[in-house]
């Protein structure tokens, strides 16, 4: 049974008539009385009795309600599938660390408003794995995410590279540590430790370099803010390990100190540029940050076009970070 079936039972019994029901949906009246046939066929029975005027049989008066909701549903669903390729979606759904909705999306959130005012724009802030794990639920649109392979591994899944940046220390000012800069590795690793919770992606890239290194991670502590990173470094014994945007405002703060960390070693380096965590250049550890949809969402324009915004915001390199941390601080 096809829907255009139902459409021409139903423009039968309107117009109680074949060759008006032909003009009405725009076909011949041939092709009418196949649709009927057919369906009848489908269903066994006869639906009209076939008369100088179309009436309905016993089984063509109990189709006809159903008939009729059938189509409606029909014509809404592809009604509003119409809508979603014109753009006219009600709303979109972003998943983004805190870092990035902190300092990169708010001018990119501005320019989609004014492009799409009708668009409601829904924007959460989320560790990485678990916006990936609600983009991959469809509960998200977009999600832009420190990169896990792990989890985009899917074929229906676009993953774009946007930056990388440095892993640093963030310490309380009178901490032992800010006598190094950098960080060497030796001394890092005999501190007690606040790291994310389980869920964000920080959380997985400290434990598994802390593994890489054959040393003891001492995490004392689960945070999900940056908030309170800094209130309980600020204390003075614990220390965390937060990539460089995450710590652009710390830079006004007295009691808080940042170092660098010291290159890998040469072992641990080859091992972590397999997995895309440590720039080539410097063996510095960094980490990847990505914009991460689905292929059949790049089709609908206002996704398409939040990624195009994306893609087009000055995003820093391993290499200019350095350079661009003053104006960022400053913003």
């Amino acid at each position: 049974m096809r829907i255009e079936q139902l459409q021409a039972f139903l423009a039968v019994t309107q117009t109680g008539n074949f060759g008006q029901a032909a003009q009405k949906c725009g076909v011949t009246q041939s092709t009418i009385s196949r649709q009927i046939q057919s369906l009848e066929s489908y269903l066994g029975m006869p639906l009209f009795h076939r008369t100088a005027h179309a009436k309905l049989t016993l089984a063509g008066e109990q189709l006809l309600p159903r008939a009729r909701k059938i189509c409606q549903e029909w014509q809404s669903a592809t009604q509003e599938l119409a809508d979603l390729i014109a753009g006219k979606q009600p709303e979109l759904c972003v998943a983004a660390i805190q870092s990035v909705c902190a300092h990169y999306l708010p001018p990119i959130l501005r320019q989609f408003c004014q492009a799409y005012p009708q668009v409601q724009l829904r924007v959460t802030a989320l560790g990485s794995d678990r916006s990936l794990k609600v983009l991959r639920d469809g509960l998200v649109d977009v999600a832009i995410v420190m990169n896990n392979r792990f989890l985009t591994t899917s074929s229906e899944m676009v993953v774009e590279v946007l930056y990388e940046e440095p892993i640093e220390v963030l310490m309380a000012s009178d901490h032992p540590l800010v006598n190094y800069q950098p960080v060497p590795w030796s001394e890092l690793i005999k501190y007690p430790q606040a790291v994310f919770k389980s869920g964000y992606g920080m959380q997985r890239l400290v434990q598994q370099q802390f593994s890489r290194l054959g040393a003891n991670l001492r995490a004392v502590m689960e945070l999900n803010t940056l908030e309170a990173f800094q209130g309980v470094v600020r204390q003075g014994e614990l220390i965390a390990l937060l990539p460089k945007s995450a710590l652009i405002n710390v830079q006004q703060d007295s009691t808080l100190a940042v170092r660098s960390l010291e290159k890998l070693p040469e072992s641990v380096a080859s091992s972590n540029k397999l997995v895309g965590n440590v720039s080539a250049l410097d063996s510095k550890w960094t980490r990847q940050v990505v914009l991460v949809t689905t292929r059949d969402r790049l089709d609908i324009p206002p996704i398409q076009h939040f990624c195009k915004l994306v893609r087009q915001l000055d995003m820093p390199t391993v290499q200019a970070w350095n350079l661009q941390l003053p104006a960022l601080a400053q913003a």
